[in-house]
């Protein structure tokens, strides 16, 4: 036996891909008796910790490896406040606004009649505030992991943006791209060049509008698979009428639901939501319990039949005796079991995460394996910096990280089917 264990789910934030979540996994299951899972659609890491550590330590592995976590229990309050806020809005107003600038780049790029004289300093003028404003988030991304000592797909991004614009400088001020009357010619044929008369400033706009893009319904995604989760626990009632001895009898006094007791008695009047689960004490009624059963007839209770929190008194009034309050409820329970399956992984989705861990490297190994290999081949550097360049800025495969666990959490769940 390795002796007593706990488990706690953190919320992690300041991932920005697949990569980010296969790291931070890697960095808690090297502590001693750690099994560690990260979700990175759920942005959620369930963690299993032997007694001689703390959550503390743990959360401390998650900002060593350039993030931050916290305990859900820290968050549950701002998060139901801040349900009506759009998480995206941000990004969704950096998408559009890239879109905008980065739409004529690639117009003038790719239509040599909108090529007008000095066309290419436009396409500068527009470019230069989607690369770097418009790709901000992936530049300070790719900072904080060179920081730490790692590369995830941020870096493969910043790096290929930054090369392509940096290119296109190049050939602008010391290359000959910036002479008036400068075109992209489009030949069926192919020809070596230097580079240094052509910019690609297209590529650097259009990729990192792109990506925003897959950043921005990302988002979405998560927004709206957690919905269900957020509607599930929205679906209690706020406030009980508790019964409370008084000098002259029995009185109804009304509290929050979370001030509830096991064995404090309520009053559930008709249309009405019972408060938690209980048993009946006084009164018969019909309660609607199609949020659980999925059944549209109400089911009848009387005295000593139990009922659930959140159902719907459909008929006469009902005195409660609660038995079971808080996260021991019946609902409590059923949102706690869809939260563990949205972070639980697939085994493609495993395979995904560790594919996407060693993706970044591989590809920035291969990116500088091709500029020595054109200056062996005595292609010359410019040359060489360009192939170099090509390498980076095909290789961007957030997808990758991002297709298998959204398409997991948000693809619909089939009852298996019994014979009756």
């Amino acid at each position: 036996m390795t002796g007593v264990t706990s488990d706690v789910e953190l919320e992690i934030t300041g991932m920005t891909c697949a990569s980010c979540a296969n790291r931070i996994e890697r960095k808690l299951n090297k502590l001693d008796g750690v099994v560690a899972t990260v979700n990175y659609a759920t942005e959620k890491a369930k963690v299993t910790y032997p007694e001689r550590l703390s959550a503390a330590d743990l959360i401390g592995t998650v900002r060593q490896a350039g993030y931050d976590a916290v305990l859900p229990s820290a968050t549950v309050e701002s998060d139901a406040e801040q349900t009506d806020d759009d998480p995206t809005r941000a990004l969704r107003h950096r998408l559009l606004i890239s879109a905008a600038l980065s739409a004529p780049v690639v117009a003038m790029a790719m239509v040599p009649a909108l090529q007008f004289t000095y066309w290419q300093w436009l396409s500068l003028t527009l470019a230069a505030p989607v690369v770097v404003w418009g790709a901000w988030p992936f530049h300070r991304a790719a900072w904080v992991n060179l920081r730490h000592g790692t590369t995830t797909m941020d870096t493969l991004i910043s790096m290929g943006v930054l090369a392509a614009f940096g290119w296109s400088l190049y050939a602008l001020f010391w290359g000959t791209a910036g002479m008036p009357g400068m075109t992209h010619v489009y030949e069926l044929t192919v020809e070596r060049t230097d580079g240094a008369d052509n910019i690609y400033l297209e590529a650097a706009t259009g990729v990192t509008t792109f990506l925003l893009a897959g950043r921005y319904f990302e988002a979405r995604s998560k927004r709206r698979a957690g919905a269900a989760l957020r509607a599930l626990l929205e679906l209690g009632a706020r406030e009980v009428a508790v019964v409370r001895d008084g000098p002259d009898g029995p009185v109804e006094e009304r509290i929050p639901t979370d001030q509830l007791l096991v064995g404090m008695r309520f009053v559930v009047r008709p249309g009405e939501k019972v408060a938690t689960d209980g048993v009946v004490e006084e009164g018969s009624s019909a309660v609607d319990a199609s949020m659980l059963t999925g059944e549209a007839v109400p089911v009848e209770v009387g005295v000593g039949d139990p009922v659930v929190g959140a159902t719907v008194n459909s008929g006469g009034r009902l005195v409660v005796r609660a038995t079971r309050v808080g996260a021991d409820t019946q609902l409590a329970q059923m949102a706690r079991l869809v939260e563990q399956a949205q972070n639980g992984k697939a085994q493609v989705q495993r395979l995904a995460d560790r594919i996407s861990g060693v993706f970044v490297p591989i590809v920035i190994a291969l990116a500088v394996a091709t500029l020595a290999g054109w200056i062996v081949a005595g292609a010359g550097l410019p040359a060489a910096f360009t192939a170099a360049v090509s390498v980076l800025i095909i290789a961007c495969p957030c997808a990758l990280g991002l297709a298998t666990p959204t398409a997991l959490m948000v693809a619909p769940v089939e009852e298996p089917s019994s014979a009756s």
